[in-house]
């Protein structure tokens, strides 16, 4: 009964059955089917947009836990970089000054690698930043490892050779009874010719022509020769390590260029040549090309009183001989 439809004819004043067609049922289960259809689509996008599929839901479970492998990740480097800085600190500062190496500029250690495009591979994901900036991590910290390798190799080297490097650093007084004979000191003297400040670059021993002098480390003699500068009669040793002592004013010599010799070992004697005002010994070091003050090497010989004393002569501002 609930299929069967009747109306009412205005002209008969009658109510009629209504007959329907194929195509009226046609209609009918058309216009059914596309509000279904058009239901059906909404409901989808609704889930769609608003709620996750199952897939949906453990791909995200993942990316989330990658996420916080990433972090874990980075936590974990900035230990090792932490660390890595602790062991540089300690190469710089400790080891290198014990065996008086230059330490490794932070340029080299810090050295940039690659190019713009080293990690263009990782670029348009949802987390590309994250996992570049992890990856570099990781590749710097390999590069500051193998430097550091490197710089180890380096300091055990100067390990195996350290007695060879301590009997070669310049570490005697060369001249005997040095405290009682130490007339000027390192820094800035009055010239005694000149009568002006100038600095002076070594230290001045007095005594009289013809005291032994001593090579005051292991090393090779590279210069032996009349100065025109006035030095007068010098002689230059080469230690190794950086290290090179010069000593100037001499009367004569015990050595010549090229000759090997020892701590201790007398290299000539006491003179009044060149630009000098009195028989004395000018005495310099020279580390890496530059001049230091010589006081501070006379440990090997010298009693804590000693040197005690020799320091407070050095630093007194007076005239010095050459």
């Amino acid at each position: 009964m609930g299929n069967v439809h009747y109306r009412f004819n205005t002209k008969s004043l009658a109510v009629e059955r209504v007959k329907r067609t194929f195509r009226d049922k046609l209609m009918v289960f058309v216009r059914y089917l596309l509000a279904g259809l058009i239901f059906s689509v909404i409901v989808l996008i609704i889930g769609f947009t608003f709620f996750d599929s199952p897939k949906e839901r453990m791909m995200r479970r993942e990316i989330d836990q990658f996420r916080v492998q990433y972090q874990i990740m980075n936590d974990r480097l900035a230990v090792l970089e932490n660390v890595l800085t602790d062991v540089q600190d300690r190469d710089d500062q400790i080891y290198r000054v014990i065996f008086e190496a230059e330490p490794i500029p932070r340029t080299i250690r810090e050295a940039a690698f690659g190019g713009t495009d080293r990690y263009q591979h990782l670029a348009g994901y949802q987390n590309s930043e994250l996992m570049s900036r992890t990856l570099q991590r990781i590749d710097q910290l390999a590069s500051q490892l193998y430097i550091q390798s490197k710089s180890y190799d380096e300091v055990f080297e100067m390990a195996l050779n350290k007695a060879e490097m301590l009997s070669s650093i310049p570490a005697i007084v060369p001249v005997s009874e040095g405290t009682n004979r130490l007339m000027s000191g390192y820094g800035m003297r009055i010239h005694p010719v000149y009568k002006t400040m100038r600095m002076h670059h070594g230290v001045d021993f007095t005594a009289p022509v013809g005291t032994p002098i001593y090579a005051t480390g292991n090393g090779v003699v590279i210069r032996a020769e009349r100065n025109n500068h006035g030095y007068g009669l010098m002689v230059e040793i080469d230690h190794g390590y950086g290290y090179i002592t010069r000593y100037a004013h001499m009367s004569d010599f015990e050595v010549r260029r090229g000759q090997e010799v020892k701590r201790g070992e007398v290299i000539g004697k006491v003179g009044n040549t060149g630009t000098s005002t009195a028989p004395h010994l000018h005495y310099e070091v020279l580390r890496n090309d530059r001049s230091v003050n010589p006081v501070q090497y006379f440990y090997n010989d010298l009693t804590p009183e000693e040197f005690e004393i020799i320091i407070e002569r050095a630093s007194r501002v007076n005239q010095s001989l050459s």
